[in-house]
């Protein structure tokens, strides 16, 4: 049983009742160990199950083998945070990876030419999921490495990865998203976020301007496999008092779009 995207847990409980060799307890564990998040690190049994779609009492178990694992842990016995075990298991992968190598590299390179953060990303379901990253300065109010996530539609590579999407897969990825206004400036419009999509697919690129963080101006353009599918996204990320997006545009893209150049002959 192969899967080429996440299934939401009514999906994989229907395969695992007609698969023999499915561990649907395994699957339970992987989908809580991906409800956290960086705006969602410390969350209760309760959130865990409405996030999931798993019950408490299995939801419960869940925590109970990963705190013996040594991959959670409850502070004050109420919620639940990852520890540093579990996420090493997803850096390891992430920095194994051939992308993520040369991904790394360049962004080395282009974030000490231009003096700012630059970072990589692949769609995991709803999110990004960051792959590569060099950091000049941290200009979110969580800390973001190589394995952190952000909601998609909300972040310059994101939007570059959802508008790569064929549309019946990005209906019913937009169907699924929580359109939170995380600053003044954020898109709070299904159709707008369509619209912006629209956009960012026929120009190339996509500038989100204080959509995530009031202090952030990012800048993204797609990497292209050698067969011209997009496989993942690289952008530039500056503070927003500092620098306006037309002034970011003109500092950063055509040396983003050279970097992603580079890059795809390499994948």
């Amino acid at each position: 049983m192969a899967h080429t995207k996440r299934e939401s847990m009514s999906d994989v409980i229907g395969y695992a009742k007609n698969d023999p060799n499915f561990m649907l307890s395994l699957a339970r564990g992987l989908e809580v160990l991906n409800a956290f998040t960086p705006q969602r690190q410390r969350l209760t049994i309760s959130q865990l199950s409405q996030k999931t779609q798993i019950s408490r009492a299995s939801v419960r178990r869940c925590l109970y083998t990963l705190a013996a694992l040594g991959m959670v842990h409850s502070p004050d016995g109420r919620h639940y945070e990852l520890l540093p075990r579990v996420l090493a298991v997803g850096h390891a992968y992430l920095a194994g990876t051939p992308l993520a190598k040369v991904a790394q590299t360049a962004l080395d390179s282009l974030g000490k030419s231009l003096g700012q953060s630059c970072s990589a990303a692949t769609l995991d379901g709803d999110n990004v999921l960051y792959i590569a990253r060099s950091a000049v300065n941290n200009l979110l109010s969580v800390d973001i490495g190589r394995g952190s996530r952000l909601p998609a539609w909300a972040t310059s590579m994101g939007r570059v990865l959802l508008s790569a999407l064929p549309d019946e897969q990005l209906n019913v990825t937009l169907s699924r998203i929580n359109m939170i206004r995380y600053t003044p400036h954020t898109l709070n419009s299904l159709s707008a976020l369509r619209e912006e999509l629209a956009r960012v697919r026929r120009q190339g690129y996509a500038l989100a301007d204080r959509q995530i963080e009031v202090g952030l101006c990012s800048l993204a353009v797609p990497l292209l496999s050698r067969n011209n599918q997009v496989v993942a996204a690289l952008n530039v990320g500056v503070p927003s008092a500092s620098m306006s997006g037309a002034e970011l545009k003109e500092l950063a893209l055509p040396a983003l779009r050279r970097v992603a150049m580079d890059l795809s002959l390499q994948l």
